[in-house]
């Protein structure tokens, strides 16, 4: 499910005071950076400026409190030995620098060279640093205006690249929540399959509500949509999985209450609280496409509509309980006699448990028979698969006066006759 995002990156933070501390990384400290200008250097943009020097890396790691927001680096700091102990070996100009980076990678880094050495100092910019001054240009007041550029250039970096990580974590999100929507198995079969889906969490594309419809090579074709209780992402992995293990189930041949005694026990291993359980609707739809066996788990009956008839809910008195609910639960097998052509509307409660009349409109509720209704009013006026969806769940936000809270899924079957 959706992936988690590591703690924001906070940039360094400066004394209570307001003031900020710099780390001056140099090996004498007796050379240029104890100039007077440096030592005298006590304010910069208004604000109290503490310097603190050390000669190496291992004093510098000490030095480095969360009170620092800038090191100033020498980079004719020596680096070391080379990588792995061969003198032979290649020494590289700027491995201090990247040590110093490393260690503090909140922290803004001033690289500090000497003028005749401008090629190394923007390679330094490259490699990771926010700035680098000539040792010879240096004083006071250059010192305090890079200082303070190469800070709050850093902050800019670092919110950048938060900002960046969480598009990435979220173009991920959206391209693993869409990938655990289903695509019908339904080539060969006559029907037309439309459906809709719009999660109640905020800016989720997943939620607890699931839906599948897949062919069998005998012609059958087999429907289902379910609900788990809750909203959350918890709720919306578990009915992925149901999902997906009532297709692999149907594809391997099982059907009835003998699937949902599996899904069922799916369920009880999979849930996160024993107090989760999921409702779920089942049709198996004859080759002919004539008639149908239909269970239900708690779940309303679909709606079954005929050319020159009313629309109608299919028998539901005679269903059984939500999986998850009782260990030793039946679900009855219902026929159903279609007809030639007829369309079959499946749903969540989240298309019929939205309010009427808006917020104001008080605790009335669509209901099955105001959703009997809506979907005679709009197949009269002509609508029909993707339009009808489209129309029935415009019309259930639009009474509820704002966006609706629960999850919701439609599924349509249409057979055309002849």
């Amino acid at each position: 499910m959706p992936v988690s995002a590591p703690g924001p990156v906070v940039p360094a933070t400066g004394p209570s005071d307001g003031g900020l501390t710099l780390l001056v990384i140099e090996d004498d400290p007796a050379g240029s950076l104890s100039m007077p200008e440096l030592a005298d250097m006590t304010v910069v943009a208004g604000k109290p400026v503490r310097i603190r020097t050390a000669r190496n890396l291992t004093e510098a790691e000490r030095l480095l409190t969360h009170d620092v927001q800038c090191i100033l680096l020498d980079l004719a700091l020596p680096a070391g030995d080379p990588a792995g102990g061969d003198p032979d070996a290649p020494r590289d100009e700027l491995e201090t620098l990247r040590r110093v980076l490393r260690l503090a990678p909140r922290h803004a880094v001033l690289a500090l060279t000497s003028e005749n050495d401008a090629e190394r100092a923007a390679e330094a910019v490259r490699v990771g640093a926010q700035d680098y001054l000539f040792r010879d240009e240096l004083d006071g007041r250059v010192l305090s205006r890079a200082i303070r550029y190469a800070v709050e250039r850093k902050r800019a970096d670092l919110a950048q690249h938060q900002l960046t990580e969480s598009r990435l974590r979220a173009q991920e999100n959206a391209r693993l929540e869409r990938g655990l929507l289903p695509h019908p198995l339904l080539a060969g079969s006559d029907l037309r399959f439309a459906a809709r889906y719009r999660p109640g969490r905020s800016r989720a594309l997943l939620g607890g509500d699931f839906y599948d419809t897949v062919r069998t090579p005998d012609g059958t074709v087999h429907a289902m949509i379910g609900d788990v209780c809750g909203h959350g992402p918890d709720e919306a992995a578990l009915g992925a999985e149901l999902r997906i293990a009532w297709r692999a189930l149907t594809l391997a041949g099982l059907h009835g209450a003998e699937l949902l005694g599996v899904l069922q026990e799916v369920l009880e291993h999979e849930r996160a609280d024993e107090e989760i359980f999921a409702t779920l609707c089942t049709l198996d739809i004859a080759p002919d496409g004539r008639s149908a066996a239909l269970h239900l788990a708690g779940h309303p009956a679909p709606l079954l509509a005929r050319p020159g008839e009313p629309p109608c809910l299919l028998p539901q008195d005679d269903g059984g309980p939500a999986l998850g609910l009782l260990p030793s639960a039946r679900w009855p097998r219902l026929e159903v006699a279609l007809g030639d052509a007829w369309s079959l509307l499946m749903y969540t409660d989240g298309l019929i448990e939205g309010r009427v009349g808006g917020p104001e409109g008080g605790a009335r509720r669509l209901g099955q028979e105001g959703m009997i209704e809506m979907i005679a009013r709009q197949m009269k006026e002509g609508l029909s698969g993707e339009e009808l969806l489209d129309a029935a769940v415009t019309e259930v936000r639009a009474l509820n006066g704002e966006e609706l809270t629960d999850d919701l899924a439609v599924l349509l079957l249409d057979r055309l006759g002849g």
